[in-house]
């Protein structure tokens, strides 16, 4: 199995113009999961949310076309892909003849499905949708609903994953509640590049004390791991300290390289947010 190590990250790595599926990267998601003790049954659902905002192609004349791509991963998937090799993979498509849009989806969608399952049975298809650019002034931008913990004056003195900081009021009535942050950052588990990010976290049950919640976000700043391990990582530590009956983590990441990965994790079915860019992205 590939491990992050042995990706294009941090590497110089020369640009492929011709469609080259095998750019991609997939990397399997169970040793990240094992670290945070989901060795068995997942306690979520969801997927993971990209937009991609480099897509290009030449029709069958030649002709330079441009879009939009919106790729929903299922988090069931036996892989993340590695988003550099994501990237790669996108840019391959440059100088690559396709009869329309709609052959690039169904190849994109063919592609990262076999990545994520990884050779395997494909349980599930990866959902893509093609955004072309007479249709870019639809696309909206929009901050997270919920309640900005960021509003809090609050010394913070941790800067790597502190789960001791959260604390719940099992004693009392349980609440229903959306708070958000834009302080979660942390940095890429190869190279130490920064991702910055926002999070909004959903939950009925017991109240979470709100500034150990806020101090328990920026304890990640100086962490190293990938969006989806993060995500996957604060979801656990809130299912297990705080013990809501009802969670869900959604964060947003800036973009890299002309991607943005945004994972949504879930206690319970529902829709998945709308994959809608916030300001900074």
């Amino acid at each position: 199995m590939n491990s992050p190590e042995q990706s294009s990250l941090g590497k110089a790595t020369p640009y492929a113009d011709q469609y080259d599926a095998s750019l991609l990267f997939p990397i399997e998601r169970l040793a990240k999961r094992i670290e945070i003790g989901l060795g068995g049954a997942l306690p979520f659902m969801g997927a993971d949310l990209w937009t991609a905002y480099e897509l290009s192609w030449l029709t069958p004349r030649g002709k330079p076309q441009v879009a939009l791509a919106h790729i929903t991963v299922p988090c069931e998937s036996t892989c993340i892909v590695e988003s550099k090799s994501f990237k790669l993979y996108l840019g391959s498509f440059s100088n690559t003849r396709f009869d329309s849009s709609e052959a690039v989806r169904e190849r994109i969608r063919a592609d990262i499905s076999r990545a994520v399952w990884h050779g395997g049975p494909v349980q599930s298809q990866v959902g893509v949708r093609i955004v072309a650019a007479e249709l870019f002034d639809r696309e909206p931008i929009e901050e997270m609903s919920g309640l900005s913990l960021d509003r809090l004056d609050t010394e913070c003195s941790h800067y790597t994953p502190a789960p001791e900081l959260l604390h719940a009021a099992t004693h009392e009535q349980p609440v229903s509640e959306v708070l958000t942050s834009n302080l979660l950052k942390s940095n890429c588990l190869i190279t130490g590049q920064p991702d910055w990010g926002s999070v909004q976290i959903a939950y009925v049950g017991p109240q979470i004390e709100q500034e150990g919640l806020l101090r328990y976000i920026v304890s990640f700043r100086n962490h190293n791991e990938f969006h989806e391990q993060c995500v996957e990582r604060i979801y656990t530590d809130i299912w297990q300290r705080c013990q809501p009956t009802k969670l869900a983590v959604y964060a947003r990441y800036t973009r890299r390289g002309g991607l943005d990965i945004n994972p949504f994790r879930t206690s319970h079915p529902q829709a998945l947010p709308a994959n809608v860019r916030m300001a900074r992205q």
